[in-house]
């Protein structure tokens, strides 16, 4: 069954960030949140769908209380950033506050980040912070502050670990560069 699986991913894919890279790098992150909110209760955020895996996986973590809320959006369509951002589910929780941080899979153009920071602050959390898996430094067009990064990548399309080409791919268990030939 590995040899299938490894297989697939091969023949499909490049890997950017095994999985082994991946859950290092989210457990030095999960300390980092740990140390930096000591003795409070945090209210991850999270911007779906992409960013649940990672979500779930840094909460397992991180060593003080933790809630968790979602939010939906949408600026994509296909591989290219539509420039508009549009909210198709919004936080149930009042975060009026509390401590917050917004989780997210990529950082590309920051459109996405700054738009949701934006919004949020409408509801006054005590403090709000942006924790990204990845991050384009070359890319981003939009200024947003990032606190918790956890690996800068190259401008490439890439899937896996809740990241999806036309909604498939999210499944994988690291980040990989779709090849063009499956695009």
């Amino acid at each position: 069954m590995e040899n299938i699986y490894k297989d697939y991913i091969d023949y499909k894919t490049n890997i950017l960030i095994n999985e082994k890279e991946l859950h290092e790098r989210i457990k030095e992150l999960a300390l980092e949140i740990s140390l930096d909110y000591r003795d409070k209760h945090i209210l991850l955020i999270g911007i779906l769908k992409g960013a649940t895996m990672f979500m779930m996986d840094i909460s397992r973590f991180i060593i003080v209380p933790v809630t968790y809320d979602f939010i939906s959006v949408v600026s994509y369509d296909g591989l290219a950033s539509t420039g508009e951002i549009k909210i198709l589910k919004d936080i149930t929780d009042d975060i009026k506050g509390k401590h917050v941080i917004i989780v997210d899979d990529i950082c590309d153009t920051g459109l996405t980040l700054k738009y949701v920071k934006h919004h949020l602050l409408t509801f006054n959390p005590a403090t709000l912070n942006i924790c990204v898996l990845l991050y384009k430094q070359n890319k981003k067009k939009y200024k947003v502050d990032i606190k918790y990064k956890g690996f800068a990548i190259p401008d490439k399309y890439v899937i896996g670990y809740g990241l999806d080409y036309k909604g498939k791919y999210r499944n994988l268990p690291s980040i990989c560069v779709l090849k063009e030939e499956n695009i």
